[in-house]
């Protein structure tokens, strides 16, 4: 008989013994997975699904230990498999629980075959192999191991092993540090998302108001021996029936999303990212509809559900804090769990107490025996308390009773009035929208708020939802107002504090947004909605207007300074017309810079501080001149006082550098006016310093530093002019991944080039010191070779802007005096965009002589000034335009 023979043999021996046991419960697992995921599609019960799969799988292990033959021994279920929830892909913590140490060795073999069959069958396994001894041990000084062994079940083998554990653990273990200890921890964490349940991509057990949370309620519950099931602590009086209730339905809501997302990677992830959020949204049912998408109304969803459990696990925890400071045996009501009021309390009225800073009740009824006390408790602590907060137990109350917050409640004149008294109070006015906005009664006060609480804005430069953009901005206007925050924005602040009822700011903010995700223009639907406040709330006619101006033109400030060239007097004199009076001037200034500085911390920069403060400046001074004489004829007088009063200030700066004056008029002759009204005296100063002077000042001269007034990096370039110039200083930048910020073309009479640049710099690796020697010696040499220009590579985009692209636009139209074109380009932001444009507009000889490059957040906004041949030809402008598209919308094509 050969080998072949033998070999089918022994095949047909095992076909006929049939699929070993590994290849069974390989299978097992994944018809368990399949049925389950079945179930979590056709959107069964999460917990009871949850449960369900944590029971199929328990049938597998115990099936695979039996085969191990390890009777001595104790199989355990910890942490979450403790627990018996699992997502469809979640991992599995095991402990094997020996009568003693000693056995280890003896029983190594089958244990290391039974962790083998753990992964061969396909589950994601985490084990230990432990006596109790150890187990307590690494308890004691691990507070990760004390919280695992705390969910324990038993799979297989003496039940006694695991009650000795168990009774151990009850013995051994500080409560007190363990409590203490799971508190640290969630602060912790929270610290790492930044104290906030409305990351953009959040992880849905990790994040503050993600599963977590409520698990850590649970051990700590677990530990103090007051019940593990939300039910249980209702009934020991620790959790209302409300509260009860909406920790069971946002613990399902987040289960269900978590699960889903398995399901949907095929894999376990449990962040909810960008690359998901629409699919998910899509796997759940939703559509998109006019002005949101459908990932937007999940992200809604899933920030009311965080929100809820990130406030009320906030307040049970600070009830929950350990057996020596309160009784549980006798709570009959979340008061009586640790919310007695210090002796020393400060007594305010007949119903409210100053306790260690906080607010606190007299009691639990207050609030439905006189439900105006609901607002007037924000007043109170306005005024009343040192630390503008409240106590846990009147959180909690104010929460159980937010649904006294009704349409006849709304309606009760004495109501509005209090809730306006809110905006006028000195102090405290962003510590009370906050806890009113947690607390669901600044939606519940406000019904058109409440449309926008939770809802994410996918627009590139929003970092918050927008019920938590409008809180940012109008925490900015209160800091503007504020003498101890004088110092970042002083001339704000001298601004604000000149002008009358400045409550009407607060309220401008509250409703600058409120529209968005309606479809159509937010900021005049917001207007109509400031309108119907304004007539509901009997504001004046006075109040009204500036309110509806505000909210209507939030944006204009910001398109004007950072969108128009403010060296164009006609620019300076549509503003004004479109502003009228000082009061708006000022209001709408320091509503736009809150609003811009709202958005993300990486939006605002001083390059746009600059522009703002020079659209303000400019404005005010034409304001001032109203009335005399032409209007637009007193814009260009003021522009032009401004030009002769730049000159000289530029010259004072260079006398006190020891150079004559007289080489720097000779130089400034051969520009135009516009670079005089582009460039602050300063940088007239340091451009004549490194131009005017030198002997041989012909050729390529380069020069850079760091922006003294602003982030990044100044670079100057005089050099003849050619059509590709802007082109090829572009592209260098472009290849020493330098991302453009700011760029000013300038031609002198004499035909140079005069251009200037602000590039971000902070990607650079090495010191500030070698990129300035960089950029002076590498781009004159760039720029003086014959090497051709190089090709576009795709550019690495951020993850937001690829799943949330900005449709790319291009306009092109003549200017006003019909001897240029205005190009302006819209798109996504990614490197090497601006080289795009000026090598497209290169190839089809187009000459550059002006150029506003805007980047706003991942939003590239920019307008060039040309000329070409061409240009007249509608034909030749269709081809540009649809070459330019296809240059900036290159990001695009890929990302779809």
């Amino acid at each position: 008989m050969d080998a072949s023979q033998v070999l089918s043999g022994a095949e047909a021996s095992e076909a006929a013994q049939g699929p070993s046991l590994v290849q069974q419960l390989r299978q097992q697992v994944k018809d368990c997975r399949s049925q389950n995921a079945l179930g979590w599609h056709d959107h069964g019960n999460p917990l009871q699904l949850s449960q369900q799969l944590s029971q199929a799988i328990d049938g597998c292990v115990k099936r695979l230990w039996a085969e191990a033959g390890l009777e001595e021994i104790a199989l355990v279920a910890v942490g979450g498999y403790g627990r018996g929830e699992l997502a469809p892909f979640s991992d599995i913590d095991l402990l094997i629980l020996l009568p003693h140490a000693s056995d280890a060795r003896h029983y190594e073999a089958p244990l290391a075959g039974f962790v083998t069959g753990l992964w061969d069958i396909g589950l994601d396994a985490g084990h230990s192999v432990r006596d109790v001894d150890e187990c307590m041990h690494q308890a004691q000084n691990d507070l990760t191991v004390a919280t695992a062994l705390l969910e324990s079940r038993l799979l297989a083998g003496p039940q006694a092993l695991l009650s000795q554990l168990q009774t151990r653990w009850q013995s051994s273990i500080s409560i007190d540090w363990f409590v203490q200890g799971k508190k640290l921890e969630l602060r912790q964490r929270h610290a790492r998302f930044q104290d906030s349940p409305y990351s953009l991509e959040p992880n849905i057990k990790e994040s503050p108001g993600g599963l977590r949370d409520l698990q850590v309620i649970r051990w700590i519950a677990t530990a103090l021996g007051v019940g593990t099931s939300w039910k249980a602590l209702e009934a020991k009086g620790l959790l209302t029936p409300e509260e009860s209730r909406q920790l069971q339905q946002q613990q399902t809501v987040l289960l269900n999303l978590r699960a889903q997302l398995h399901l949907l990677a095929n894999r376990r992830e449990d962040r909810l990212v960008f690359d998901l959020q629409n699919r998910l949204a899509v796997q759940l049912g939703m559509e998109a509809t006019k002005g949101r998408r459908a990932s937007e109304l999940l992200m809604q969803r899933y920030y009311r559900a965080a929100k809820v459990i990130y406030k009320v696990t906030a307040i049970l925890l600070a009830e929950l804090d350990g057996p020596r400071s309160m009784s549980f045996e006798n709570a009959a009501s979340p008061q009586s769990a640790g919310g007695k009021r210090h002796p020393a309390a400060r007594k305010i009225d007949e119903y409210f107490y100053e306790d260690r800073g906080l607010l606190d009740i007299r009691d639990e009824t207050i609030f439905k025996e006189n439900p105006t006390l609901l607002l007037k408790s924000f007043l109170v602590m306005q005024k009343e308390s040192s630390h503008r907060a409240m106590t846990a137990r009147t959180l909690r109350s104010l929460w159980n009773n937010r649904e006294l917050v009704d349409r006849t409640f709304r309606e009760r004149p004495e109501h509005k009035a209090l809730f306006l008294e809110i905006f006028k109070q000195p102090r405290g006015i962003v510590h009370a929208l906050r806890i009113m906005n947690d607390l669901g009664l600044l939606g519940r006060m406000l019904p058109v708020f409440r449309r926008i609480v939770g809802q994410m804005q996918h627009d590139l430069f929003h970092v918050y939802t927008v019920d938590q953009h409008i809180l940012q901005v109008i925490r900015n206007l209160r800091r503007l107002h504020m003498h101890e925050h004088a110092h970042e924005f002083p001339l704000l602040t001298e601004l604000v504090e000149e002008l009358p009822e400045g409550w009407r700011l607060y309220l401008a903010a509250l409703f600058h947004d409120i529209a968005k995700g309606r479809g159509g223009d937010h900021s005049n639907l917001g207007a109509k909605e400031v309108i119907r406040f304004c007539k509901n709330y009997g504001l004046s006619q006075n109040d009204q207007d500036l309110l509806v101006f505000l909210v209507q033109e939030h944006l204009s400030m910001s398109s004007f300074a950072q969108k128009q060239d403010l060296a164009d007097p006609d620019v300076i004199h549509r503003f004004v017309e479109l502003v009228k009076t000082e009061e708006r001037l000022k209001a709408l200034y320091a509503l736009t810079v809150s609003d811009i500085r709202g958005t993300s911390p990486k939006v605002w920069n001083a390059w746009k501080a600059k522009l703002l403060e020079d659209l303000y400046q400019k404005s005010l001074e034409l304001i001032k001149a109203r009335g005399k004489g032409n209007f637009l004829q007193s814009a260009q007088t003021l522009l032009g006082q401004s030009t002769s009063n730049k000159r000289e200030q530029a010259e004072q700066a260079l006398c006190q550098l020891g150079q004559p004056a007289e080489p720097a008029r000779i130089f400034w002759r051969g520009l135009e006016a516009s670079y005089f009204q582009r460039h602050s005296a300063a940088e007239i100063a340091w451009h004549a310093r490194h131009l005017a002077y030198p002997v041989a000042a012909t050729g390529t001269r380069v020069f850079a530093r760091l922006a003294p007034e602003q982030e990044g990096l100044q670079v100057a370039v005089h050099t003849n002019d050619s059509d590709e110039l802007f082109a090829r200083i572009t592209a260098y930048f472009y290849q020493q991944n330098l991302p453009v910020l700011d760029a000013r073309i300038h031609t002198t009479r004499t035909g140079y080039a005069l251009d200037a640049f602000v590039l971000d710099h902070q990607a650079y690796p090495g010191h500030s010191r070698e990129m300035l020697s960089l950029i002076e010696a590498g781009l004159p040499a760039w720029l003086n070779s014959n090497s051709a220009l190089p090709p576009i590579g795709q550019g690495r985009q951020s993850r937001q802007s690829r799943h949330f692209p900005i449709p790319a636009s291009v306009t092109l139209a003549p200017d006003a005096r019909q001897e240029f074109y205005i190009l302006t380009i819209a798109a996504t932001d990614r490197p090497g965009l601006l080289y795009s444009i000026s090598r497209c507009l290169t190839q089809h000889q187009i000459t550059i002589h002006a150029a506003r490059v805007a980047t706003l957040g991942e939003r590239a906004e920019d307008i060039f000034l040309i000329k070409g041949a061409g240009l007249e030809r509608e034909a030749f402008q269709v081809r540009l335009e649809a070459d330019l598209l296809s240059a900036v919308g290159a990001d695009q094509a890929l990302a779809a």
